[in-house]
């Protein structure tokens, strides 16, 4: 199925859109690092959390480049070494952005409760959707294809309801940052290059697993063989 060339030719854009996305988020924040703010990422964070009134929710330090997440279930903010540490625009801007969604989480934004919900349709709906598709092109059992294209499309809804989650945290992060004073208004330029191409990133995701789906649909929910 993945050596057919009309599935390559079919998400080439959100191939190439990655990629470029990709090269882009490293680039603006290795320019981002350079630029100085008044706190680490780190303790950005932990200003924005105590203003909304989110003592409870900790911040972390964890392995990897750019792993930084927010996990809603142990209430953490789990930043890696370089936003964490570091007294950059970068660094700030990232943190922020999590933060953003620790205040989502607070104030039940109705996208990011969808998401979380939809959760095991991401985590397990690719997989068991191509196996099941497969298995029901190998044995020729067109009910076990449409439940594995079923299960994909969940997926896909994981990823559409994921952009308007992101963008509203990196939305609030722009303007908490300028509220506060960490970042001066002359840098957040630095900062909105740095999250509007971590942005990229996300809206390619989102363009493959929709352009897959378009994919099995057509390759495999008719009536050719």
């Amino acid at each position: 199925m993945f050596l057919d060339p009309m599935y390559f030719l079919m998400i080439s854009p959100a191939i190439v859109l990655m990629i470029w996305a990709q090269w882009r988020v490293k680039a603006t924040f290795a320019r981002a690092q350079q630029v100085p703010a008044r706190l680490s990422g780190a303790a950005a964070a932990r200003h924005i959390l105590d203003a909304a009134g989110l003592q409870n929710v900790g911040i972390e330090q964890v392995p990897g480049h750019l792993s930084d997440h927010y996990d809603p279930r142990a209430k953490v903010l789990r930043l890696s070494q370089d936003v964490y540490r570091s007294n950059s625009t970068a660094a700030v801007g990232i943190a922020a952005h999590e933060a953003g969604h620790a205040i989502q989480d607070a104030k039940h934004y109705a996208p990011l409760v969808i998401r979380n919900i939809a959760v095991p349709a991401a985590t397990f709906g690719p997989n068991a959707g191509v196996m099941l598709i497969v298995g029901g092109a190998i044995f020729a059992a067109k009910p076990l294809i449409m439940v594995g294209i079923a299960l994909f499309a969940g997926f896909v809804f994981f990823q559409l309801i994921n952009l308007p989650v992101e963008f509203d945290a990196s939305a609030r992060a722009k303007r908490l940052l300028v509220d506060y004073g960490i970042v001066a208004d002359q840098d957040m330029v630095y900062v909105n290059r740095v999250l509007n191409a971590a942005a990229w990133t996300y809206v390619a995701a989102t363009l493959q697993a929709i352009l897959t789906l378009m994919y099995y649909i057509s390759r495999f929910a008719g009536n050719r063989d």
